[in-house]
């Protein structure tokens, strides 16, 4: 843990005070927007050959169409500056847009950059940065980047439309949870109030870097090997939201082991001393009504519900070298029990 270090000769920006909110954090609340989504599924289209096999419906990671024999993936995901290093900032963007596809058990192939820019504000050699680290990490993943979007905006924002391929009768999706399924969780919670504490004091946290900048495709082909068909990343909701979500599409409950699941080193004290974004208690407010949380604690409960940003992957499944936090069993009065 180290503050950041201020370039030769000028004093540093720092980008995270250019946002009201940081990473997948500042996403709108899940409630809110199921609100708004609530009827506009549209009717199937008829006379083509891109039948859709994913949208809307359960709330999945990504849209999926079907072409001659090929899963399509599409998805886009982008948020304001998570860290304060421009460079940072573009390889968690990134590896957090191409995580959708491969919760999807896709491949990513092609990205495009969307870029906010506060023209007047901010210096455009930081925003090469920022795109520079979108790049870098879309080729550690195979994937090209063909251009994108840009605006205007009061803002800074960033991130990527992805689009992948994949086998349709090797998906994981989040409605595919049966009962006596273990779930088993990719990585460490803990990023958000992490992110959180850095945005209000500038200490860096290197072990939430490394962790929001690591490619979710490992995991993801783990997952495929294991003989998983149910996934999901853990992202804004946090895991109880993911997780609430997983099991209401797949009309099943799921029973965490609070004491199995991973953090971050730091973010149990990052709790305590009151770092915890309102996107985090948003998730546990919405999740409350279908959860039993036992005896669980308050400061637990933030965390199983603290807004991730490029987080692991949630599997129905056991998947070598990933944490078991619990099992799906058949549905009962919640959504999720706390043990």
């Amino acid at each position: 843990m180290t503050s950041t270090s201020p370039p030769t000769g000028r004093a540093p920006v720092r980008l995270t005070q250019y946002a009201h909110g940081g990473g997948c954090a500042c996403k709108i609340p899940p409630g809110e927007l199921e609100e708004v989504v609530a009827g506009l599924t549209a009717p199937p289209l008829t006379g083509g050959d891109t039948p859709l096999l994913v949208g809307l419906a359960t709330g999945d990671d990504a849209a999926v169409v079907t072409h001659r024999g090929t899963a399509v993936v599409c998805t886009a995901d982008f948020f304001t500056p998570v860290v304060d290093d421009p460079y940072d900032w573009g390889r968690i963007a990134a590896a957090n847009a191409l995580s959708d596809v491969y919760a999807m058990g896709g491949r990513p192939v092609l990205a495009v950059n969307l870029l906010a820019w506060p023209r007047d504000r901010l210096p455009f050699e930081l925003a090469r940065e920022v795109l520079r680290g979108g790049l870098d990490i879309a080729t550690e993943a195979g994937c090209h980047v063909g251009g994108g979007h840009s605006v205007d905006d009061p803002e800074p924002k960033y991130g990527m439309a992805v689009t992948g391929l994949a086998d349709p009768e090797r998906l994981l999706r989040n409605d595919a949870g049966r009962p006596g399924l273990p779930l088993s969780l990719t990585k460490p919670l803990g990023v958000g109030v992490l992110n959180n504490r850095h945005k209000a004091t500038g200490e860096r946290f290197e072990q939430a870097v490394a962790t929001m900048t690591a490619l979710n495709r490992d995991a993801a082909q783990a997952a495929l090997a294991a003989g998983a068909t149910c996934a999901t990343d853990v992202t804004g909701f946090g895991l109880l939201g993911h997780l609430h979500k997983l099991a209401r599409a797949s009309g099943v409950t799921a029973v965490v082991d609070t004491a199995a699941v991973p953090y971050l080193d730091g973010a149990r004290e990052a709790v305590r001393d009151g770092y915890v974004s309102g996107g985090t208690r948003r998730n546990l407010e919405w999740v409350a009504p279908h959860t039993d949380f036992g005896t669980t604690d308050a400061d637990t409960r933030l965390l199983l519900a603290d807004a991730q940003t490029s987080g692991g992957l949630l599997v129905a499944g056991e998947v070598p070298g990933a944490a078991v936090v619990g099992e799906l069993v058949p549905r009962g009065a919640h959504s999720i029990v706390l043990r």
